[in-house]
């Protein structure tokens, strides 16, 4: 323990019970008065570190640039300069006498974001001569540092990659066009930028200058998906002057980057052929409608739209400007049931403004398609038929045919099937394609008949059966064949016409027929085989039309006045 003045104290005698009491005294003293010593001389530097990072990427050298924030004190706390009363870091070389002799040797080692108590002798800072009023000569000097950037006129670019995905099947080369996120930090990790926070995109040329000169360097050979941390120097930032507003003159860059985006003004689709069907008999071309089934997403896998989730197909005419342009190049040439991956560079979709939604601007669309199925409005019915060998008796319009079959979609999407379907062939009983499909074949052939929409359900489709625009696959066997009647004819004689006919039907001779006499002959010839009904007709139905035909004044009754053969009408009357 120092003690001050005790000597030439005068409360205090040498006789030697003074000196007694005075041990007593020091022996059972609970409170010194210490005195204020001057400060002890130093032979060197001595640095009190107060703070040090987790992490120390880099340690200050000698010839490398800094810039740090400082208080200089003197030894008993008096404030004699600071770089935060001017709100700007001190930025200087280390190592070549910028700086007092002190601060050169202490400030080598130091990590960004670390702080030092820095005392320096006098003989190393302002010597016998002091600084000015404010530092007088022989002063001690303290310096507490915060270390905020370190660099050196021998760096590049550095660059840190932390994700990179499996698949990398392009890399960033000059003259690419690219969408990244990224946060933009000063190197002691001062935010001063982040794309993240407007929600949008930075869309820019690489490598032509368009970007301060260490991000054009640092974002060549990048892969969509990749993340990386590029650290710029100044020199290839933003220089002496900084950006005027967040970034400080001389500042290293600190840019956590991920790439979502990438093409080229020359690229064109690029399409991947995922899956084929064993069978491909046609391929589409312009001005064929197709129905197709999508996933929409971005490049970087971003989702924006599928059909799947309205569960309906896309549907439109290819290479007619229907759709994108890309899309319209991409459908050409596919067969129905491919699967395939099209990837679509922004100038062939929806360019530099996006959709204002879910496609933002300068976006590489790509879409996973499978061809439902497609057609072209000149189609006719397709007919593929297996015969049996005995095939003389072929069906025409006006037969009654029975007939089997099952019918699905062009993918295979099952629609229905039947053990028995009866029509009347050219009577509008069934789609015209089926129609088509059936004439000129006999009892036992087989064929499979595909039918282009405008000749089956067309745009409409039926509801919860068949979708719109769906062209129709029916696999058909015919089972049975009635002869149909002359076209225009309901009923006609197997053999010569009675002369007394009108008489014949007279039945109660008052020289006219009513509904019940008509029916009654009709039918009656028809059982004895001496005429015949169109078949596949209610049998009824045709004889009230062919009465009402004949009875000229709708008096519900026929006169002898009234009534004439079909030979001897207009073709528009259904008579006998």
């Amino acid at each position: 323990i120092f003690l001050c003045g005790t000597d030439n104290n005068p409360h205090y005698s040498s006789s030697p019970h003074h000196w007694d009491q005075r041990m007593i005294l020091l022996a059972f003293l609970v409170t010194f008065v210490a005195c204020n010593p001057p400060p002890l001389p130093l032979d060197d530097i001595v640095i009190e570190k107060t703070f040090t990072p987790d992490r120390c990427d880099r340690m200050v050298k000698s010839g490398d640039f800094v810039r740090y924030h400082y208080i200089g004190m003197f030894p008993d706390g008096k404030k004699f300069d600071s770089s935060y009363d001017r709100s700007t870091t001190y930025n200087v070389f280390v190592g070549q006498k910028q700086l007092i002799a002190g601060m050169d040797k202490a400030l080598v080692g130091m990590c960004v974001n670390e702080r030092w108590m820095i005392k320096i002798p006098p003989q190393l800072a302002y010597g016998k001569d002091g600084h000015g009023d404010n530092i007088p000569a022989d002063s001690i000097l303290h310096f507490d540092v915060l270390m905020l950037d370190i660099w050196n006129t021998e760096d590049k670019v550095q660059i840190k990659t932390y994700h990179k995905p499996e698949s990398c099947g392009r890399t960033v080369q000059v003259s690419d066009y690219i969408r990244y996120h990224y946060n933009g930090t000063l190197l002691d990790g001062t935010l001063f930028d982040s794309s993240h926070t407007r929600m949008r995109t930075y869309d820019t040329y690489v490598g032509i200058g368009w970007l301060i000169a260490g991000m054009d360097q640092g974002l060549l050979e990048m892969c969509v998906g990749e993340k990386r941390i590029i650290t710029l120097p100044p020199f290839l930032g933003y220089g002496e002057n900084g950006d005027g507003s967040d970034i400080p003159a001389q500042a290293s860059l600190v840019f956590d980057v991920v790439l979502l985006d990438l093409h080229n003004p020359k690229d064109e689709i690029t399409v991947e052929v995922q899956s084929l069907p064993d069978h491909c008999p046609r391929k589409s071309v312009v001005g064929d409608f197709m129905r197709y089934h999508y996933n929409g997403s971005l490049l970087d896998g971003t989702f924006f739209d599928s059909s799947y989730s309205r569960n309906r197909t896309y549907d439109t005419y290819i290479g007619k400007g229907y759709v994108i342009a890309g899309m319209d190049q991409g459908l050409l040439g596919v067969c129905i049931g491919e699967h395939r991956r099209i990837v679509i560079p922004p100038h062939l979709a929806y360019g530099e403004e996006g959709t204002g939604t879910k496609i933002p601007g300068s976006a590489v669309l790509v879409f996973v398609v499978h061809i439902i199925d497609f057609h072209n409005p000149s189609d006719t019915v397709e007919i593929t038929s297996v015969k049996p060998e005995n095939c003389s008796n072929n069906t025409k319009r006006g037969d009654f045919v029975k007939y089997h079959y099952n019918a699905t979609l062009m993918d295979g999407t099952y629609i229905g099937s039947t053990c028995t379907y009866d029509v009347v062939l050219g009577a509008g009983q069934v789609v015209i394609g089926m129609e088509q499909g059936l004439i000129g074949m006999c009892v036992g052939e087989k064929r499979k008949l595909v039918i282009p929409p405008h000749l089956a359900y067309g745009e409409r489709g039926v509801d919860g059966e068949v979708p719109g625009s769906a062209v129709l696959v029916f696999d058909v066997e015919l089972v049975d064949l009635e002869e149909g009647l002359p076209e225009g004819y309901m009923f006609v004689w197997n053999s010569d016409v009675t002369p007394n006919l009108f008489s014949e039907m007279d039945k109660n001779k008052d020289a006219q027929v009513d509904a019940t006499e008509f029916s009654d002959y009709i039918f009656q010839q028809v059982k004895e085989g001496k005429g015949r009904l169109a078949p596949g007709f209610d049998p009824q139905r045709i004889i009230e039309n062919m009465y009402d035909n004949q009875d000229r004044n709708k008096d519900g009754r026929i006169t002898e006045d009234e009534f004439k053969l079909k030979a001897d009408e207009a073709a528009a009357h259904d008579e006998l």
